[in-house]
This record gives C-alpha cells, structure tokens and sequence, in this order.
C-alpha cells in the first residue's frame, strides 16, 4: 500500500496545506527557528489567539488558525529538548507526530506538512528525530491514510534523514 508521504525541503510557511505543525515552545509565544518565522508569516492575530491558550506542555498539541498563512490551521507542539536520549525524550517526540495527526484528523484536514521537529535548538539528534517522525507516522497512516503527510524539511541534509527513515521500513 501506497502512503500519502511525501518529504521536501521548503519553507513550510509558503506551503497550501490545511494544516501545518509548528515546532513550538511552552509559551506557545514564538520563538526563534520555524516556530518564529510561522508567527512572522501568519502575523499578529496568530500571537493573540496563542497567548489565549495559556501555553503547551511537551508532547502536546494546541490548534489556532493559520491567519495570514496558506495553510488554514497551525497545530501547535512542542517537542522535548535533548537530554541525551534518558529522559523520555523518544516517547515526547511521538507524542507530538501522534497527537498532530489526531488533531488533523478531528479538523478534518486532508493534508498536513511537519517540520523536523526538536532538531533545531532543542538538539534532538537529527538522524534519529527522522526516524521517529517516520515511523511514527508511517504506524499511524497504516491504520487510517489519512491526512496526506509533508515532511517539510529545512535542508538536504534532514531531508536526506527523512528519506531514509522512510527506505529503512
């Protein structure tokens, strides 16, 4: 069977998805990295309707509107910082791919693009975050193929990982 994944490397605030996920941080504030340039793109309602939610544990999702983004929803998550792989860093990371999907799913959207998430300034090793991300949505649209999945990658380099993860199962 054929899975609705695709991997790109691409500015996920340009993409026209119904859904794309934000790297955020607890405030749900914005930030720097991908979680700053959506806040920069979707523009200052974007931060009204966040500081309306009160912020995100790790391994949670929030949903806003994408405001001034393509994308007509932001499913907000914020991944675990890397402790060194002993503080439950893996399950948080599932966490956030497995609980984004459900969110899209309850939103009905048809396609969703993830960034890489944790692999920036949180330092989640970014090989490993891939294979993660993968597996865990590769699981999850095997048992339902919905929403279409972009894993929306900021360089080669994690579109390399992703691609890979992907070839390994």
């Amino acid at each position: 069977m054929q899975l609705p994944i695709k991997v790109t490397v691409a500015d996920i605030t340009t993409l026209r998805v119904d859904a794309i996920v934000n790297a955020a941080n607890e405030s749900l504030l914005g930030g720097g990295g991908v979680d700053g340039a959506i806040h920069r793109a979707a523009g200052p309602a974007l931060l009204e309707e966040c500081r309306a939610l009160g912020g995100c544990p790790t391994g949670e999702v929030r949903v806003t509107g994408g405001h001034d983004l393509p994308a007509r929803w932001v499913i907000h998550t914020v991944g675990p910082v890397w402790k060194g792989g002993d503080a439950r860093e893996p399950d948080l990371l599932v966490a956030c791919y497995r609980r984004s999907i459900e969110a899209a799913r309850e939103l009905g959207a048809t396609s969703l693009a993830f960034p890489a998430i944790s692999t920036g300034v949180y330092g989640y090793p970014a090989a490993d975050a891939a294979r993660v991300a993968v597996g865990t949505v590769v699981g999850l649209l095997r048992a339902d193929p919905r929403p279409e999945v972009i894993f929306c990658c900021f360089s080669d380099e994690s579109a390399a990982h992703h691609r890979a993860a992907m070839e390994a199962l």
